[in-house]
């Protein structure tokens, strides 16, 4: 895994070398820093990053945390960037206790060599979308959204078309 987080790049979203874009805006980047800090004072362990790009731009690096419980910042609050938060289970029971405690229900995803069982496991966690093997994200042929806090509605495929739409019946005798 840290070979292939090392290969992400900042820089100019028009260069085709970058494959990491830049956060929205510094103060967010500010924020998720904040977060990242919080936690490693809390008691988890940097891995990898953990602390701002120097230079112009809301960039931060991609980065892990180890050693995450549910009780500390980055097992409680969403992290919007690039922040990977490592929380161990003890078992396939434990981790889906835990993915459903929390409050929040974006998305979450499932990384086995078992297919069968991650799409079981999938299933049971509360969330707008879980992926087996795969990083949680958009895609326009699929509706995307969250549950608990983590928003309503969906957005995106033709289901989420109809989030957008105020649909009116009209009748007449």
């Amino acid at each position: 895994m840290l070979s292939t987080v090392g290969r992400y790049r900042h820089g100019d979203p028009l260069d085709e070398r970058t494959t990491l874009a830049p956060m929205a805006r510094n103060d967010l980047r500010d924020d998720l820093h904040a977060q990242v800090i919080k936690s490693i004072e809390e008691g988890a362990r940097p891995v990898l990053g953990c602390g701002p790009e120097k230079g112009a731009g809301a960039y931060y690096p991609v980065s892990i945390l180890d050693g995450i419980r549910p009780d500390m910042t980055a097992g409680r609050e969403e992290l919007f960037g690039p922040v990977i938060a490592i929380l161990r289970a003890r078992d396939e029971a434990e981790a889906i206790r835990v993915a459903n405690e929390t409050t929040f229900g974006l998305g979450g995803s499932v990384w086995t060599g078992d297919t069968g069982r991650g799409e079981r496991v999938a299933r049971q966690i509360q969330a707008g979308a879980v992926f087996v093997n795969g990083l949680v994200k958009s895609d326009p042929r699929l509706p995307f959204g969250g549950i608990k806090d983590s928003g309503y509605g969906r957005e995106l495929s033709s289901l989420g078309m109809h989030e957008f739409l105020n649909i009116k019946t009209v009748w007449i005798r």
